[in-house]
Order: C-alpha cells, then structure tokens, then sequence
C-alpha cells in the first residue's frame, strides 16, 4: 500500500510522481504547512522554452523560478554541523546543504546534474532522518520523456542520459539508497512544457 493517491489530481496530471516509505502521508499528516507550500510552488511553475533554450550554469532560472514560492514562504538552503564522536574523540562530519529546508522536510532540485548527485542526495536524505533533523525528503527532477523536447530544440546534447533525469533516480530509489527516509519524487512533465516567445 502507498500514499501517492493522496497528491491531489492536478499536480498529478502534471508531475510524475513516486514515493518511498509512504512519503506523501506523512507530509500531509506530520508536515502539513510544508506539504501546502510545496503544493503551491509545483502549480506555479512551468517549463518555459525560452529558458530551456538559453539555461546555463550551476544554478539556471528554471531552477531559481521552481524555487522562488518555497524561499518566499520561508524555505531556506540548509548545512547541518553534524560530528562523530569516538572515545570521547570529536570529529566533524557536516552534511551536504539541501536547497530547500523547513520544519522537518528537506527539498533536493535536480534539474540537470551528473546523475551521481542523486546518490549525494539520497544518502544526505538517509542520514538526516537517522539523526532525526527530517521526517521527509523530497526530490524534484526531470522527467526522461522531456528529452524529445530537448533534441527537437538543439538542446539535447546539454540534457544527455548521464544527466539527472527520472531513469536514473528510480533505480536508486527503489533500491534502497535512501534507507528508511520517506521520500517523495516529483517529475517535471512534458505537460508543464510552454512554448512561450524567445526573448
């Protein structure tokens, strides 16, 4: 039994969505001002052609656009100071910053990285819930089907297989990667594509 018929109808028209250790109950359940606000920002956003046309860098518009509702709402990029302390010996270990943190849900935005990011990502998410900073981890990524977008607009070199994209993070997910981490994976669909006008 899963919890996923409980994103509501429209956000799952337009995401593909996948979930892990129930993920969504708990947000909607134990993180309900979260799980509102996170709703929120997936109906706002909208994959701009424009952007995918001229995006670049570490951080591209459409990622700072996908983001800007969850940061208006109080959302802020997150490093915990995390130690190891053996025989009285302290070492630190601080974790990786997720992009989104608040309450006790943490959001990773995967638009277009080399897909090993998404083993940082879930690993992160692992050890944050065994430490219990987190109840849930959410990931929002690309789905693979965007890629006949991509090549049909010259892009599809800059979007390739080895990139973050829905194929490469199922695998990991149900594998296990995240241990006992409920989490939830939102997938950027063809159906929030806009052919809007090139600036």
């Amino acid at each position: 039994m899963t919890t996923d018929h409980l994103v509501p109808a429209d956000i799952a028209e337009l995401y593909e969505v996948h979930e892990w250790r129930n993920a969504v109950g708990i947000l909607q359940t134990a993180c309900p001002a979260e799980w509102t606000e996170i709703q929120f920002a997936l109906r706002k956003f909208r994959l701009l052609r424009s952007e995918v046309q001229t995006a670049g860098g570490s951080r591209s518009s459409i990622v700072e656009r996908l983001e800007r509702p969850l940061k208006d709402a109080g959302w802020v990029e997150k490093q915990f100071a995390t130690a190891i302390v053996v025989d009285g010996v302290q070492r630190e270990s601080p974790t990786h910053a997720v992009d989104c943190f608040k309450g006790r849900v943490a959001i990773e935005v995967e638009w277009n990285n080399k897909d090993p990011f998404y083993d940082r990502d879930l690993n992160n998410f692992r050890l944050l819930f065994d430490l219990q900073v987190i109840d849930v981890g959410v990931i929002i990524t690309r789905c693979s089907e965007l890629q006949a977008i991509f090549n049909e607009l010259g892009r599809g070199a800059s979007f390739g297989n080895s990139t973050t994209h829905m194929g490469k993070l199922l695998p990991r997910l149900r594998g296990g990667s995240g241990g006992g981490c409920p989490i939830v994976v939102f997938g950027i669909s063809p159906e929030l594509y806009v052919q809007d006008k090139l600036i």
